[in-house]
């Protein structure tokens, strides 16, 4: 009998795992998909230097969105998929954690009026990262990290999706010549604001959640919890968005062109990732809280999984490399191909890095040692980096990226194994502490 709840149980947990993953994938495949339509038509219709500006004030804007994240799209995730059963708890992370980023979006439009006022580059365009800054409204209002926790994620997919389709018809409806670039921000931030709103209300509605101002203890609590990823996490942006500035500083607009193309090629196919990573991750934190010894077993096979999957993304990049170069960008971006080819090995160490850091040493609470890791990987990348720019130039950045990525997926590897969770070899009968 109790061999027969536990099959249900199991199902029950693998289809919503499943459900989860279906959903991810669809948010993922309308967030590559539908930016290739509407970027070409942008450029074409706004010019180099006005589709110039909307992206770099959106590229300002990323900095306040990882801001306000603050690492609970892993941190409050994890402790939700713990207490999901409780509505009292869940009620107090999801007050705690929307009290702390409402906060955080307040110094964000502080630093931002600082920016535009004082700062003459952002000055003589203040109405556009004004409009813009409204995505970041958007960002802390969809409980992303909720519906994660809580194991229900079509709701973010669906929301989402819809999101995205409404901004790639507004963007043909509305902008027809250069001078409508105004625009551009206005359907960014008001697309992500009421997308933000109808989510928060479904989150509300669906989860019970009751509203309240969090105690000063919760919130001290949460601040804590979320440090090491929110750290990691701006250590990630170091060596992901830094390649960039640094290639452009040190050389010339032709070589960044070359060099972007390959990476956002390769965070593309990166992408396609992270369904299984941020379905999988609420089930393995509930697990490893259960039973550690379990837990290990199911990472050891996953880990297989990933390997292969990335293998086979990295082979096909590899293979493909110049196909999908000449096809999508035409030959004027040939120097890309050697590009993409060095850099067509990091799906394979990202789907075992995403393994080995966020699904093993964050559920087993080493938050430090992941978070030490990824900094260095940072560091190496920036000091590599510079070194290599230098001697080879947009290859270089290539090799110091792709150093990189490896670098931190076999750190992560021997750390976990020096603490006796064996990816590979033979497991301990002691469970790990």
């Amino acid at each position: 009998m109790i061999s027969r709840i536990t099959n249900i149980v199991q199902k029950k947990e693998y289809k919503t795992i499943l459900e989860n993953m279906l959903s991810l994938t669809g948010l993922q495949f309308a967030s590559y998909i539908l930016p290739l339509i509407t970027l070409p038509y942008l450029t074409w219709i706004l010019g180099p230097e006005l589709f110039g500006l909307t992206q770099y004030a959106i590229s300002l804007i990323t900095y306040f969105q990882f801001f306000t994240d603050y690492g609970f799209n892993l941190s409050a995730t994890r402790e939700l998929a713990i207490v999901k059963e409780d509505n009292d708890k869940v009620s107090r992370i999801f007050n705690s954690v929307m009290f702390i980023k409402i906060i955080l979006c307040i110094i964000s439009f502080l630093i931002t009026l600082i920016l535009i006022t004082f700062v003459g580059k952002f000055n003589k365009d203040a109405i556009v990262y004004l409009l813009t800054f409204g995505m970041v409204i958007g960002y802390i209002l969809f409980p992303t990290w909720l519906f994660q926790g809580m194991e229900y994620m079509k709701y973010t997919s669906i929301l989402n999706i819809i999101g995205k389709v409404i901004f790639t018809v507004l963007i043909f409806l509305l902008i027809h010549k250069a001078s409508d670039y105004i625009l551009v921000p206005v359907i960014n931030s008001l697309g992500l604001i009421v997308v933000g709103i109808a989510g928060l209300y479904i989150a509300i509605t669906r989860f019970n959640i009751k509203l309240s101002l969090p105690s000063k203890e919760d919130v001290k609590y949460h601040l804590k919890e979320g440090w090491h990823v929110f750290i990691s996490t701006i250590a990630i942006n170091m060596y992901t968005t830094t390649n960039t500035f640094l290639l452009g500083l040190l050389t010339n607009n032709t070589l960044v062109g070359y060099y972007s193309i390959s990476e956002k090629i390769i965070l593309a196919v990166n992408g396609l990732l992270n369904p299984i990573s941020q379905a999988l991750y609420p089930f393995i934190s509930r697990s490893v809280n259960n039973d550690k010894k379990t837990s290990i077993t199911f990472i050891r096979k996953l880990s297989k999984i990933m390997a292969v999957v990335g293998l086979i993304l990295s082979v096909g990049l590899l293979v493909f490399s110049k196909t999908i170069i000449l096809t999508l960008f035409g030959p004027s971006y040939a120097s890309s191909v050697i590009i993409l080819q060095i850099m067509s090995i990091i799906p394979l160490a990202v789907s075992l890095s995403t393994i080995f850091g966020i699904q093993t040493m964050l559920t087993f609470n080493y938050k430090k040692a992941f978070t030490t890791i990824v900094m260095l990987g940072g560091i190496l990348d920036i000091l590599l980096g510079i070194i290599l720019i230098y001697l080879l130039k947009e290859v270089g950045i290539a090799i110091s990226f792709t150093i990189t990525e490896i670098f931190i997926t076999v750190a992560m590897f021997i750390f976990l194994q020096n603490k006796g969770i064996k990816i590979i070899g033979k497991l301990n009968n002691n469970n790990n502490d």
